[in-house]
């Protein structure tokens, strides 16, 4: 049996044996082959919410080492957001281009629904709108469904446009303007956010370089835009004289290597829980390289599919993630006059929403 709460250091990266878990729900269908697992970290600002992975992990204690940062995350990521929603996260054990079926998210959608509200879900790696779709036939605690559903479609839209606000805003606190015009940008991972970003990058007159184990995803992005460099790895991407890191594939690409060669000056990407462990936040801030916390500046998608909960508005959506760019801005100032990295700075700014919201919403209203 998983020892929910008992997980070692070396089984986890940030959030490593934390405990304060709300709720952990392993869910199984044998029938369906559904092998899942939902986590709510906390619903101190509102009930959670945060996607759904379908990933083939090598074991069920990866799994939940995985739900749990994720979870986590995603309650600091929609407190910066400026949302009245907590942190939830859930995994689906197994290989989507073979494992998933009708059946299987149908019967995810009824262990979602037996939550009562407590966790919405949503997309994320391996799954799409038209997935949510199909669990939303279950369960009526679902966003990011299609447009055509009523939902607001691909969240990957927001994520990337978010990304580009939060690179921006890197961009004015190192070089004192707001374009990456000029700027040499090398993006890893170039799936449903990653080439998007390079969309906005191309248009803002960036030089963009990239990588990706995908052939294909590769090859859409040089269609699109033949004058992007492609390199054949992340080692080559991140020893390359470029001016902004941008990860956007899984998390943990920043570990001890990888800072110690890293030329670039600013890192900000789309990918989660970046950092491989504790104490990278300071490696980069001792090496001189701004970190634009991942949270912050890929809460688009998150703000995108949030927004639906109530009735979809794409303007409003947008306007709402492009106050990432000041949210960033606003970590940046703390950060310098604080004395520590952004990482922590954002920390610090979440944890005190998280509690003085929380308090406030702890106040009785009565039956």
């Amino acid at each position: 049996m998983t020892d929910v709460f008992g997980l070692s250091h070396k089984d986890t990266s940030p959030v490593s044996g934390q405990t304060k878990h709300e709720q952990v729900v392993f869910c199984s269908d044998e029938r369906s082959g559904l092998h899942a697992i939902i986590a709510v970290y906390n619903t101190a600002l509102g009930p959670s919410l945060g996607g759904t992975r379908f990933y083939p992990y090598g074991s069920e204690q990866a799994a939940l080492a995985d739900v749990l940062n994720l979870s986590r995350a995603m309650a600091y990521k929609n407190a910066l957001a400026g949302l009245d929603l907590g942190g939830g996260k859930a995994v689906i054990i197994g290989d989507p281009a073979t494992d998933k079926s009708e059946a299987l998210l149908r019967a995810y959608g009824r262990f979602v629904q037996s939550l009562g509200g407590r966790y919405f879900t949503a997309c994320d790696v391996g799954t799409y709108s038209e997935d949510m779709d199909i669990v939303a036939r279950e369960s009526s605690y679902v966003t990011g469904r299609t447009l055509a559903n009523g939902g607001a479609g691909d969240s990957s839209i927001l994520t990337a446009y978010g990304v580009f606000q939060g690179m921006r805003a890197a961009a004015e606190h190192v070089h004192g303007t707001s374009t990456l015009r000029g700027r040499r940008v090398g993006v890893e991972g170039v799936g449903k956010v990653g080439h998007r970003l390079v969309d906005h990058l191309v248009e803002d007159g960036a030089e963009v370089v990239i990588c990706d184990v995908d052939e294909q995803a590769v090859e859409r992005v040089r269609r699109r835009h033949p004058q992007v460099e492609v390199v054949a790895d992340q080692l080559a991407l991140t020893s390359l004289d470029i001016d902004v890191y941008a990860p956007c594939a899984l998390g943990g690409a920043l570990d001890d290597e990888t800072v110690a060669r890293l030329r670039a000056g600013i890192v900000c990407g789309g990918a989660n829980n970046q950092l491989a462990h504790p104490g990278v936040e300071k490696e980069l801030a001792d090496r001189g390289i701004l970190y634009a916390p991942d949270y912050v500046v890929n809460s688009g998608g998150v703000i995108q599919v949030a927004d639906e909960i109530h009735g979809f508005d794409m303007d409003r959506a947008k306007a709402k993630a492009t106050k990432i760019y000041d949210t960033t801005l606003k970590i940046f100032v703390a950060a310098a006059e604080e004395g520590v990295p952004p990482a922590v700075a954002a920390d610090r700014l979440a944890e005190r929403r998280m509690s003085e919201v929380g308090r406030i919403r702890g106040i009785w209203l009565g039956r």
